[in-house]
Formats: C-alpha cells, structure tokens, sequence
C-alpha cells in the first residue's frame, strides 16, 4: 500500500526540510552500496580529484541541511548541543571499529564525525553571531582556507599546490592523523583537519538560509530568495573554480573542500531546498514526498544501520567448493542479479535494493513512533 501524503508540518517545522534530508540520505545509501565497485555509472560515484559528480553534492548538501535545522531547532543549550556532537562523533568512531576493532589504527576522521564537529561549530556560531556576523566569518572562512591552501609552504617544505599528496591539508594529516586516515590513501583523510574548516562554512551557509526561511515572509519571496541567492553562489563557486584567473583560481574539489566547492554545493543546495520548500510548503503537494520524509525522520538511524549492514556482509566470508572464501555480500549479489543482469544494471539494482530495504525499515520505525535522535 502506497503512503499516505504526509500531514502539514507542525508550527514551527518544515516538512520541506525532512522532505530535502531524506533525499539526501537516501542518494547517499544508494552511492554507498553499489553491488560491485568495479561496475558503477560514473554518476554514482565520486570524480577521483578536481572536479565533481552529482555524488559529491551529497555530503554537503547533509550538512547545509543541519545548518537549516539549528534554526528550527529547540536544542539551544551549551549541554545538549555538545552530547549531540559527541553522540554523532561516538557513532563514527564505532562505525570505523566495526567489524575488526583495529583500535591502533582507527580512522579518526570519518562522515558522522565531521557531521558531529561542524553541527557544533555551527551551533557556538549561531549562539554567538547575529546573521551579518555569520556572513563574514563565512567569508573569512573561505577566503582564509584559499589563502592558506594556495599561499602557504607546509611543514614538508612542500611549495603550495594543489596536488593529491603535497598539498597542506595532506601534509598537515600526515602530521596530525597518520596512521589513523582513511585506509584508501594512508597518507591523507577526505574528512581530515584543515578542510573540516571550510566544512563549517558550508554548514553556516544553512544558518544563513534557514534565517531568511524563518523570517516570516510569504512562501514567494522565501522561495524567490533561495532560488536567486543559490544560483548566485553556485555561478561564483564555478567562475571561482573554473574561470578565475591563475592567482585566484581555487578548483572545484570535494577532497579538499576547496571554497569554490563550499560555494557551488551551498548554491546548489539553496536552490533546490528552495523548489522543494515551495512544492512541499508552500503549494501543499506532498503526497510525492511521502518516502523522503520517512527517511528523513531517521536519517542517522538509517546512516549507520546501511553502514553495520554492508559491514557485516563484507565481514561475513566463507570458502566454496573451489576453497576460495566469498563474502555473504558477494555471495548475495551473484545470486540475486548478477546472476542474470548485465553487470552495470546488477551493481545499480542492488544499491536501489538497499535504499528500499532501508525505506522499509524507516517506516517501520515511523509507524511506531520510532525515532533515534542523536
């Protein structure tokens, strides 16, 4: 039986905003769990340096929408707001343990660690700063990274640049983190200590947008608003990152967060959140959305469970008839696609197979009044 379209948002909450989350999360657990990393549409994954993907806009976009969250939210206590970070920081680190626990070399860094790190920023910003003042620390933030990234020789003695292993923000991992990084590269984190700076920018943009949201305008001029000012980062993030002449230019780059980057996401993501305030919010069509808001009411629920899920099949490995040990993953996905796909449409099915298994059990949850607040 389809859902029912969700009933208006209660004074003071948006349904838009659970609505724009829970497709967030759901792009996320499909670009997370492809069924073979080897065959997978160049949309669902990530560009391997400069440049970007519809994939890359994911985590931003997750954390743009906790910065329009902080506006609506009713945590506005120093206690609760660090339980919260530390909470999602905890869940992380548990997330990098599982299933192995290699405590010497645990990855420090990760998604709900920065999630966790940049929602508490962004909170002490919002306690502290008026709206004028989160636009120049904004600012500050992403013309101090630039400067810093392209300005300033690192403690290797690396001249700046930007290239995969020499530029400041490896060598300050290397530094700081090593060996506890991301095991892909061993010499540099995606999540790791500089870019976590322009990261808060990206979340203080929400800040900014969730302000002029609650401002109390009617739903045209919100919506005209978001609209104008997402295209207007977005067009500055790309002239930034493609256009700008040498001494200025800063590419485009999730793994390094570049400024350019924080500008064309948060642009991006404005935009969009504004389409998706004015159809859900303001023009009252929201049957749709029934799924995105399920998965948006338990958006970390659903995180981490597809994370111990995926984790637990990899992890759980057995030797056929052949002796070679198989994961239950593989084993899974050989049987139920890749058996009789072509092996691009088997890897894509399966991801689509985890984003409705985890639809299912967030309704599950939703139904029972359910819901696991960090």
């Amino acid at each position: 039986m389809a859902d029912a379209a969700p009933p208006p948002a209660s004074p003071g909450r948006l349904l838009s905003l659970d609505v724009f989350r829970g497709a967030t999360i759901a792009a996320m657990i499909l670009v997370n769990n492809p069924g073979d990393w080897g065959h997978v549409y160049w949309p669902l994954l990530h560009v391997a340096w400069h440049g970007w993907t519809p994939t890359d806009l994911i985590f931003p976009f997750f954390l743009f929408m906790v910065g329009i969250s902080l506006t609506f939210s009713r945590r506005l206590g120093f206690r609760p707001a660090l339980v919260r970070a530390l909470k999602l920081v905890g869940l992380g680190l548990l997330l990098n343990l599982y299933p192995y626990f290699p405590v010497a070399e645990l990855r420090w860094p990760g998604v709900l660690q920065r999630i966790g790190i940049c929602y508490f920023a962004a909170w002490a910003v919002r306690r502290w700063l008026r709206p004028r003042g989160q636009a120049v620390l904004t600012a500050a933030l992403l013309v101090g990274y630039w400067a810093l990234m392209t300005r300033v020789t690192g403690p290797a003695g690396h001249a700046p640049n930007l290239e995969m292993q020499t530029n400041l923000s490896a060598q300050v991992d290397r530094i700081l983190l090593v060996p506890h990084v991301w095991s892909v590269t061993k010499t540099w984190d995606p999540e790791g200590v500089l870019s976590t700076f322009p990261a808060i920018a990206t979340t203080v943009l929400g800040l900014l947008f969730g302000e002029w949201v609650r401002a109390g305008r009617k739903p045209f001029p919100t919506t005209l608003g978001l609209l104008l000012a997402g295209l207007a980062l977005t067009a500055l993030g790309v002239l930034w990152g493609e256009a700008a002449p040498a001494w200025l230019l800063f590419p485009i780059n999730k793994s390094l967060w570049t400024s350019s980057f924080v500008l064309l996401t948060g642009g991006l993501a404005a935009a969009l959140f504004g389409l998706t305030y004015w159809v859900v919010d303001a023009a009252g069509w929201r049957r749709w959305a029934a799924p995105f808001v399920t998965y948006g009411r338990n958006a970390i629920a659903v995180y981490v469970g597809a994370g111990f899920l995926a984790d637990t099949l990899l992890a759980l490995k057995w030797a056929g008839p052949d002796g070679v040990a198989r994961s239950l993953w593989l084993r899974l996905y050989q049987a139920l696609y890749a058996s009789w796909l072509p092996p691009y449409g088997a890897s894509l099915v399966w991801a689509l197979s985890m984003v409705v298994l985890f639809y299912l059990l967030a309704r599950w949850m939703d139904r029972r009044g359910i819901y696991l607040k960090v």
